[in-house]
């Protein structure tokens, strides 16, 4: 019998994480994971089991906070690989930047330097399309891994640079290290999704399903003239397991984006067309842009998407899917899977 290798995923608890874990035991792996406070691994078990799963005891957890030492060699101890998806996305405006700068940055630091002390063969790093595709001046052309975010760019938020600092300083790391007491060298692959959507197993889910959530909630009187990408978590998930043993994927980042860049307007009309009455308090009115920069005075949240009303932009998922085979199901499945999981679990305010 083959003896699968133990992997390590950071931030368990967490949308993408979660998903992370169960392809991972599908697949045969035995899994660790981070939590932040052990009190969260009943948690973890209970979404799991809500998907299908029973890991039994092929899935343990352990102890490890992103903005301290401790816990993170123990965490990698004996592991092939590590997916490093933890990091800060605040629901709400940071007090200040630095917030989320520094934990993801230090974090994704601490996380490399363990692994490479522990003789680790690759970490995926999950870092987003934020640092591709912001501070840039307006562009037909889709973005590509080519592409960094330019941080002397305009109006960029504190995630936005968390996240491109914090990959930067991934490379960074790479380029320089010094090989381990093995004599190797730690491999790095990235991960840049969009915004990621698809089937919630709990309550911790990203910004991005928010967005699904309080329009079924009706919790927006309008809509503003937004556009982003879509991808489901499944898919972001199995491109992490690609990434994590494919040959060539060793330096090299990816998109995770499923066809083209859809509006908020896009994204009502779809809930509406699909879900029929679950959907009735779903928004399809569109916000004058003015409407949003007053509302942005009294809203630190609203504040932060003004810098991007109107703007089109478009991302190419190309690489990923000819160097590794990666199929990822259309933006409109995800999307609906997004609402239907939301109902399921009671997690809408007024589902009746």
């Amino acid at each position: 019998m083959l003896l699968m290798s133990t992997v390590l995923v950071t931030g368990g608890s967490g949308f993408i994480g979660s998903h992370c874990i169960l392809q991972l035991l599908g697949a045969g792996y035995d899994v660790r994971a981070t939590v932040r406070n052990l009190k969260r691994e009943p948690d973890v078990r209970a979404m799991l089991t809500r998907a299908g799963t029973d890991p039994g005891n092929r899935l343990s957890f352990c102890a490890a906070d992103l903005e301290r030492d401790a816990g993170w060699p123990e965490a990698v101890l004996g592991c092939e690989y590590v997916l490093h998806v933890a990091s800060p996305f605040p629901a709400t405006v940071p007090t200040h930047e630095d917030e989320l700068i520094i934990p993801a940055r230090e974090g994704a630091l601490r996380v490399l330097r363990a692994a490479r002390d522990a003789g680790v063969r690759r970490v995926v790093l999950t870092s987003s399309f934020a640092a591709i595709g912001y501070g840039h001046k307006p562009q037909k052309e889709p973005f590509t891994e080519r592409d960094w975010t330019d941080l002397s760019g305009d109006g960029l938020t504190a995630y936005v640079k968390s996240k491109t600092i914090a990959e930067r300083a991934a490379w960074d790391f790479i380029s320089t290290q010094a090989p381990n007491s093995l004599g190797g060298k730690l491999q790095l692959s990235v991960v840049n999704p969009v915004g990621v959507f698809g089937p919630v197993l709990g309550p911790d889910y990203s910004t991005s399903i928010l967005i699904v959530q309080r329009l079924m909630d009706g919790a927006i009187p309008g809509l503003p003239k937004l556009y982003f990408g879509a991808v489901d978590a499944r898919d972001v998930a199995a491109l992490h397991l690609r990434a994590m043993t494919h040959p060539a994927a060793s330096g090299e980042r990816f998109l995770a984006v499923a066809g083209d860049f859809m509006s908020v307007l896009d994204i009502a009309k779809l809930l509406k067309s699909s879900l029929g009455v679950a959907a009735k308090k779903v928004p399809t009115r569109q916000l004058p842009d003015f409407v949003i920069r007053l509302a942005a005075v009294f809203d630190p949240a609203v504040k932060q998407i003004v810098p991007e009303l109107g703007k089109r932009k478009n991302a190419t998922a190309e690489k990923a899917k000819s160097m590794l085979g990666w199929s990822p199901r259309s933006r409109e499945e995800s999307i609906i899977a997004t609402a239907e999981s939301l109902l399921r679990l009671g997690l809408l305010k007024n589902a009746n």
